[in-house]
C-alpha cells in the first residue's frame, strides 16, 4: 500500500497538526505502509493565500503524480479536485464553532467549504471521540464512515526525565488563540501565592495583546511569560522542569498539550470542555473555563503539595504512554486505509 501524506504544517514552525504529521509518518512506515511526504517549503502554510495554493493546486498535483494508491489529507483540508481516493483527518471544527472572531474568508475556507469537501472522502478519521460527534452534527454521513483515532505522543516526550525546578511554574503549551482561554489563568494568578508564574509558550495571535492588558490590570503582568513559539528542545525541558501544565481551553478536538504531559508524567490540569475531559480521563482533575476559583484552587493543591502530585503523574505515565502510542495509532490508521480503498 502507497500512500501519499499531506506534511504541509510541519512546514516552518510545527504546531499540534505538524506534531501530528511527523509522528504520523515514520508510524506508518513502521507497519508496513509506503509513504510519500507531500510538502513545499517555499509555500509558507501561515499564510492563507499560500496554503490555498498548497491545498487547492500543488497538493493534487504532486499527489497524482506521486501515483500513491490513496491520498491522506492530514491537516483538515481537502483539495476541490482529486483523481485518487482520499482520507481526511479532521481535527476539530473549530471553524464552525468558536473562530467566529477570526477573518470571514478564512472562517469559509476553513470551515464551511472544508466541511463541504468531508463529504467527498473515502474515510474520515477524527482525533477523539468527541469531535466525531461534532462533525456528525453538522456533516450528513453515514457514521461508520467516521473513525476516532487518537494521535501519538512522541517519544521525547514520554521520555521526559523529570527534574522539577521549585519554582511554581504552571506552563501553558499552545498557540496563544482565543479559544485557549489564557485569560482564565490570568485571573486565577490574582488568587495564587506571588510566587507562582505562568509561562505561555506558542505562536501568538492579537489575544496576546487582550491578555497582557488583562494582566496589567490586574497587577499579574510580571507573573506572566509569553515566551512564543519555542525550539522543541526547549519545551521540552519546560515539560521537565515545571511544577505542573494547565490546559484551560475552551475548545480541542485532541489536546496535545494534555496527552504529551501525561505522557510525560507531569501534573496535570484541563479544561471541563470539548475533548479535554476525555483525554484526560481520571488523570487530571478538570476546572471550569470561566472558574477561576476553581483554577486557583487546582493549581493551589498541586503546588502545596507536589511530591504528592509528581507520584500520582508518573503512577499514571504507563497508561498514558499505551492509550497515546503511535504504534497503536498507525495501525488503527492502517485499517482505515484498506478499509477506503476497498470501499473506494
Amino acid at each position: 500500500m502507497i500512500v501519499a501524506l499531506d506534511m504541509q504544517l510541519a512546514v516552518g514552525n510545527a504546531t499540534g497538526i505538524g506534531e501530528y504529521v511527523l509522528g504520523l509518518a515514520p508510524s506508518l512506515r513502521d507497519c508496513g505502509v509506503e509513504v510519500i511526504e507531500l510538502c513545499e517549503p517555499k509555500l509558507d502554510p501561515w499564510r492563507f493565500d499560500r496554503r490555498v495554493v498548497w491545498d487547492q493546486v500543488v497538493l493534487p498535483q504532486r499527489a497524482r503524480a506521486s501515483n500513491a494508491d490513496l491520498l491522506h489529507c492530514a491537516c483538515g483540508t481537502m483539495p476541490l479536485r482529486l483523481t485518487m481516493p482520499a482520507v481526511v483527518t479532521v481535527h476539530d471544527v473549530a471553524w464552525l464553532r468558536v473562530q467566529q472572531h477570526t477573518r470571514p474568508y478564512a472562517r469559509y475556507y476553513f470551515g464551511t467549504f472544508a466541511l463541504q469537501r468531508y463529504s467527498h472522502a473515502a474515510a474520515i478519521v477524527v482525533d477523539s471521540a468527541f469531535s466525531r460527534a461534532e462533525l456528525l452534527e453538522v456533516l450528513d454521513v453515514p457514521s461508520e464512515r467516521v473513525h476516532v483515532v487518537y494521535p501519538g505522543v512522541a517519544a521525547d516526550y514520554c521520555g521526559i526525565e523529570r527534574r522539577p525546578s521549585g519554582e511554581a511554574l504552571v506552563l501553558v503549551p499552545g498557540t496563544v488563540e482565543r479559544r485557549k482561554n489564557l485569560e482564565v489563568l490570568i485571573r486565577a494568578l490574582t488568587q495564587l501565592p506571588k510566587e507562582t508564574k505562568v509561562i505561555s509558550v506558542g505562536p501568538p495571535t492579537p489575544y496576546r495583546e487582550e491578555c497582557e492588558r488583562l494582566a496589567t490590570e490586574l497587577s499579574v503582568r510580571e507573573r506572566i511569560e509569553f515566551r512564543g513559539y519555542v525550539t522543541r528542545g526547549e519545551l521540552i525541558d519546560l515539560y521537565a522542569r515545571c511544577a505542573l501544565v494547565a490546559v484551560p481551553s475552551r475548545y480541542e478536538g485532541f489536546g496535545y498539550a494534555a496527552a504529551q504531559a501525561l505522557c510525560a508524567g507531569v501534573p496535570l490540569v484541563v479544561s471541563d470542555a470539548s475533548s479535554l475531559p476525555e483525554v484526560a480521563g481520571s488523570s487530571a482533575p478538570l476546572a471550569g473555563t470561566d472558574d477561576d476559583v476553581q483554577w486557583a484552587a487546582e493549581i493551589a493543591g498541586i503546588l502545596r503539595d507536589p511530591a504528592r502530585a509528581q507520584a500520582q503523574a508518573q503512577a499514571q505515565r504507563a497508561s498514558a504512554n499505551a492509550r497515546f502510542a503511535w504504534q497503536a495509532s498507525a495501525r488503527a490508521m492502517r485499517q482505515v486505509y484498506e478499509t477506503a480503498l476497498a470501499d473506494g
